[in-house]
């Protein structure tokens, strides 16, 4: 295949690409109508008629801004905030006369603050232009007229545009497949950039194109198309191309996609269709989703509620401000240094309205500093880098796929560390999704030794021994008979293995069982010219190990071409292999809704096979009377390999006569060629005609291993608490017996199963009565419901599990059930949703958002996982071997299932711990500042006197206490990563939100006001009325200021130091810096010009440094200021400890080994409705009883 086929090939049927020249017509009504309006003049891109179209570029922008639109749009998404909007419009007003400050003080934070964010954005803008050039200026060569190609770069090409691809380079534009280097014009596709999957796609030009073989004969070359408009679909195309007055009808499969790689293919030549930000790639492309965190949103809260005490002090303030200068109109002059007989309006008695409305204002601009003008800029900071040491963490590495965790949003980070319910796929997702083909049924003769993972876990619930060729693999601790040396192979019977099938009394259907597995299928074989092995690009895990398993039981499927699959096969008769070769007629094509696939193939005697395999909800009922033979043991063993949690398969097939074969043939070659939007029913039709009277071969087996560590994972997630839903497309027994596997179930657990199975329903449903149906199912869910719920009433120490399946659900999901089918599911420690599509997905996990008001996460790997990751409060993408349709639409990516326990438990309670602590601390620091500069005020009878210097004012949030706090938010640990995965318990914290719960945040508000008070009073008290110097000299404002400020920076960075648990060198860089800047700060600052410094001019030099008294004071107002929290804090500790607290004395007393004693503590965490092999162990030595 790799170096083409030398002979002409005749067009086969198997993609359907036999041109429609009659009755094609009719179908054709969509093209040049609403959605069907693009027209493409190939090979003639600088025509009048094209350049008219005015179609989009090939170039192509993901940046955010553009040069001439960052600035506005940067400062306007700044300003959305309503705090920094608060602190622009004070900025503004500082430039009256109405600002304590002088204006500059009050713009430099806010340029500092702003500028900080958008330098931010502009870096990461800055990143995706580099990747924008990158890719906009890749080479590729465009038709230049008379068939000469030049190279040209990406960002120059037009529609219409004929280009020359070669092997192993990327699509440039949407393309239409003209020829290939191919005589048949095929090629191959790798399409991992739009969806992850590796595997190779087929692709196949139009015949009337596929002579385009050289340069020289595109010169001449002309064609119109039209086409669907730009959409975001990528399995789907409609169009049509008139080429020497002949139409012709496209599909996907002419469809070559932007960043689509060519492989195993010389070159193509291809038309472009769609360019730039018009191609499907670049229409399916989003950003990360854009969440908000609950903590962010209560965060929003607690500014509007600080506003609020602002907008209050103000109004107090003012209120007593125009009383007082009213009386100042009254002999006395109580306030006589404001000469009221000769004020301005801001103090004059005559208008006390005016001047009491006027010092509102000036209040508003002076008590800001409540609110911290720092806060949002600082917590972005924080999150990217709580982010990149997510991205670090090498324990959360898959090296098999080289895949790390990858946060795609940081704006999420503390609500994995508050997660009460996981909404978790089942295939790829607790699976592997890389299928074993293990077992089989053939003839009604089950085959294959294999012990699955789920059979050992059910003989372990039922204490009976596994036996396999007389041995018990659980007591013996042997593995499975066999070990797999093949991927996707781990089948072990010598019954049929080594070719010794012939000797078995039904060897002729064995050998068409084989046959079908080797020919029915979309597999492409690779052959390695080094060592002559063949691997498999195939569309599914599944599909791979059946293929897989015909070739190592004697039916090596080895080559394909257009129009035949070549399989190598032991010839009974002979003894010996030979090559057969089949024509591949058609291809009937797998999707949820046919759940069946199909090939058409006529075999070496001429023949005319329909080979089938498909789920037995579908297969069963399309075999022939004469094909039932073995549908009674089929059927058995069917279901214990369900009940083994294996994925099965039906085979059957049936022979057909030519005639009958000709009406197919003629009826799909219509149907396929039909361009109309029901042209995918009319296939399903045509094949449903012809997939019936089978002949029963047998079943397929294979396993889907659950992934490493799952079990593991899921005790130590129930251990903490966390809920887990299990959502699946699995059968019930499947999923039910996987969950045992996984522990998600456990034995003792009383199983409520919510299903349309009753007899009652059966019997309507062969009615087809749609209505009657309709109702009854309703009822008989909604009996289902209260009566699991009454038998939850009843038992408060059981555990209960609910599994319900797809068709209950679609009835469970109504209005007016679903708030009872939400109470039922919650009181259940484990709930699985079987057979549930996608929607159903999605509905489930916005039912759980909505109805509990707790933080959801969803966890997906495939397509069908989408609308549930986007619902859900946190996604989670594992990037497997679906695709990567679920990472590109998640919030963070994970290479495996295991690694959501270190995410949620270790970095998830560190990132939430962190977070609350932080902004609780941003909030204390505030008002222990805010109320001081308050208090003076009052003190200075409200005459708008700042107590602070403008500058100490300004830099309070930007300098002196800005560093400790982003060190506390990203290297805090109130317990280390091990004891977080030891005593899972603890993560109950983030999910009762007890760090960051409205007493927190008022109680860390109340800290900072006492500190404020004590603070304010203490120093007044120390410094007025005595000398303050030697000389008797007495402190006057700008002293009182500076010693009192002093004290603030000592007092809050003190109080970061005694309330963080884990001191990294950074923190006490941080720390005792910010402390040590203060100090240089004051003595530079104080040494320039009076004109400048205004009221530090030399004050440190000549007035605190001198004085013991500010030492004394200091020191005095710093202890006094910190001994209430630290006397709270340390009763808390020592007789009401908080769960961590408990934690950190088990470490401090050195009993973290001590393995009783651990598990005194450990055992809090379980439930007797916990679910996991821990509480099932524990379930089964003793009954647990609610703590």
């Amino acid at each position: 295949m790799r170096n083409g086929i030398k002979r002409r090939l005749h067009f086969s049927k198997i993609y359907s690409f036999k041109c429609g020249k009659n009755g094609f017509k009719d179908d054709h009504s969509q093209i040049g109508g609403p959605g069907f309006s693009r027209v493409v003049f190939c090979n003639e891109a600088g025509s009048l008629d094209a350049s008219a179209r005015n179609y989009a570029s090939n170039y192509v922008r993901s940046t955010k801004y553009t040069a001439a639109t960052f600035l506005p749009k940067s400062l306007f998404e700044q300003f959305r905030r309503v705090a920094n909007f608060y602190f622009l419009v004070t900025g503004i007003l500082s430039f009256t006369e109405l600002a304590p400050y002088s204006a500059v003080s009050s713009i430099v934070p806010l340029i500092i603050v702003i500028g900080a964010t958008m330098i931010k954005e502009g870096i990461e803008d800055w990143r995706r232009k580099r990747q924008d050039i990158e890719m906009n200026n890749r080479k590729v060569k465009v038709h230049q007229g008379d068939g000469v190609f030049k190279q040209t770069e990406w960002k120059n090409l037009k529609v219409g545009d004929i280009v020359k691809v070669e092997k192993n380079e990327f699509f440039p534009a949407d393309l239409v497949l003209l020829s290939s280097s191919y005589e048949d014009s095929v090629c191959y596709v790798e399409t991992m950039n739009l969806d992850g999957e590796t595997n190779l796609k087929l692709k196949q030009a139009l015949e009337v194109t596929s002579s385009l073989h050289d340069e020289r004969d595109l010169r001449d070359f002309r064609a119109l198309i039209k086409c669907e408009d730009p959409n975001a679909n990528l399995y789907s195309f409609v169009g049509t191309m008139e080429h020497e007055e002949q139409q012709y009808p496209l599909s996907p499969q002419q469809l070559l996609l932007r960043d689509s790689k060519l492989r195993n293919t010389d070159h193509i030549y291809g038309a472009v269709i769609f360019t730039g930000h018009d191609t499907k790639v670049i229409q399916n492309s989003t950003d990360p989703p854009s969440k908000r965190s609950k903590i962010e949103k209560k965060m929003d809260k607690i500014i509007y509620f600080l506003f609020g005490i602002l907008f209050l002090m103000g109004f107090i303030g003012s209120i007593y401000f125009g009383i007082v200068t009213r009386e100042d109109l009254d002999g006395g002059h109580r306030r006589w240094y404001l000469r009221p007989d000769n004020a301005d309006i801001f103090f004059d008695p005559r208008r006390a309205l005016i001047a009491a409305i006027y010092h509102f204002l000036t209040a508003l601009l002076l008590y800001g500093y409540l609110i911290p003008i720092s806060l949002y800029v600082s917590i972005e900071i924080v999150k990217v880098l709580q982010s990149v040491f997510i991205n670090q963490d090498v324990l959360m590495y898959y090296e098999e796929t080289d895949k790390p965790a990858h946060a795609r949003t940081s704006n999420l980070n503390e609500e994995l560390g508050q997660v009460d319910t996981i909404l978790s796929d089942k295939t790829g997702t607790l699976t592997c999704n890389s299928m074993e083909f293990i077992k089989c049924s053939i003839a009604g003769t089950a085959y294959g030794y294999g012990v699955t993972e789920v059979e050992k876990a059910m003989a372990k619930k039922n204490g009976s021994p596994l036996l396999v060729k007389g041995k018990d693999i659980l007591e013996d601790k042997v593995d499975s008979p066999r070990n797999s040396f093949v991927k996707g192979f781990n089948f072990d019977d010598d019954r049929i293995m080594n070719g010794n099938w012939v000797n078995e009394q039904k060897s002729e259907v064995i050998q068409k069982f084989f046959r079908l597995l080797a020919v029915c299928h979309t597999a492409i074989p690779d052959v390695d010219e080094s060592n002559g092995n063949v691997t498999y690009e195939a569309e599914s895990p599944d599909e791979a190990a059946f293929v897989i398993a015909a070739r190592e039981l004697g039916f090596e499927f080895c080559k394909r071409t257009q129009t035949s699959v070549f399989v190598n096969e032991l010839d009974p008769v002979y003894g010996k292999r030979v090559e057969r070769s089949y024509t591949l007629l058609n291809v009937l094509e797998f999707n949820s809704t046919r759940k069946r696939m199909s090939v058409v193939v006529r075999d070496d005697e001429g023949k005319l096979l329909l080979l089938c395999k498909g789920a037995d909800s579908v297969m069963f009922e399309r075999l022939a009377r004469n094909g039932r033979e073995y549908e009674e043991e089929t059927r058995e063993h069917v279901n214990e390999y369900a009940d083994a949690g294996l994925r099965t398969l039906i085979l059957a097939y049936r022979e057909l006569s030519e005639d009958e074969y000709a009406a197919f043939d003629e009826k799909f070659s219509e149907a396929k060629n039909s361009v109309s939007a029901d042209r995918e029913a009319l296939i399903d039709d045509v094949a449903e005609d012809i997939e019936k009277e089978l002949i029963l071969l047998g079943a397929t087996a294979v396993e889907d291993k659950l992934q490493q560590g799952v079990p593991e994972c899921i005790d130590k997630l129930a251990q903490a608490g966390i809920k887990i839903w299990v959502l699946t497309g699995d059968k019930m027994e499947t999923a039910i017996n996987i969950g045992y596997a996984c522990s998600l179930l456990r034995q003792g657990m009383t199983q409520i199963t919510i299903t349309l199975e009753a007899p009652e329903i059966k019997d309507l449903e062969k009615t087809g009565e749609k209505n009657a149906i309709a109702k009854a199912s309703r009822q008989s869910v909604l009996r289902q419901i209260t009566d699991g719920k009454a038998r939850v009433s009843k038992s408060s120490s059981n555990a209960f599990a609910l599994i319900i399946d797809g068709k209950s659900l679609a009835y469970a999901l109504e209005d007016d059930i679903k708030k009872l089918f939400l109470e039922l599911a919650i009181s259940c420690a484990s709930v699985i949703c079987c057979r549930s599509s996608p929607k159903q997905k999605a509905l489930v996990t916005r039912l759980v958002k909505e109805g509990t008001k707790k933080i959801t996460l969803a966890i997906g790997d495939g397509a069908n996982d989408v609308g549930m990751l986007q619902e859900a409060d946190i996604g989670i993408g594992i990037s497997g071997v679906e695709g990567m349709q679920a990472v590109m639409s998640s919030d963070i990516a994970i290479a495996q299932f295991r690694f959501l326990e270190r995410l949620l438990l270790v970095h998830g309670h560190w990132c939430y711990r962190r977070i609350s602590n932080m902004i609780c601390y941003f909030f204390y620091k505030n008002l222990t500042f805010g109320i001081t500069v308050f208090l003076y005020e009052a003190y200075a009878s409200f005459s708008g006197q700042p107590a602070y210097n403008d500058w100490f004012l300004s830099l309070y949030n930007v300098f002196f206490t800005s560093l400790p706090v982003i060190a506390l938010g990203v290297f805090d640990q109130d317990v280390s990563a091990r004891f977080c995965l030891k005593f899972p318990l603890l993560y109950q914290e983030g999910v009762q939100n007890v760090l960051f719960s409205w007493r927190r945040i008022i109680g860390w508000m109340l800290n900072g006001v006492a500190s404020a008070i004590i603070i304010f009073f203490f120093c007044m008290r120390a410094l007025s009325p005595h000398g303050f110097n030697r000389d008797g000299k007495v402190a006057d404002f700008q002293i009182f200021g500076a010693t009192m400020y002093t004290c603030i920076v000592w007092v809050v960075n003190c109080q970061m130091a005694i309330s963080i648990s884990y001191f990294t060198l950074i923190q006490h860089i941080f720390i005792w810096g910010s402390i040590a800047f203060w100090y240089i700060f004051l003595l530079a600052y104080g040494s320039m010009p009076p004109s400048f410094s205004t009221t530090a001019f030399h004050v440190f030099v000549e007035s605190l440094a001198p004085a013991p008294a500010f030492y004394i004071v200091t020191i005095f107002v710093v202890i006094s200021a910190l001994v209430p929290y630290f006397v709270y804090n340390a009763i808390q500790m020592r007789f009401f400890p908080m769960y961590h607290g408990m934690i950190q004395w088990i470490r401090h007393d050195g009993r973290c080994d001590d393995p009783e004693y651990c598990n005194i503590v450990r055992q809090r965490s379980i439930r007797s409705t916990t679910v996991g092999f821990t509480a099932r162990s524990l379930a089964r030595t003793n009954p647990l009883q609610d703590s």
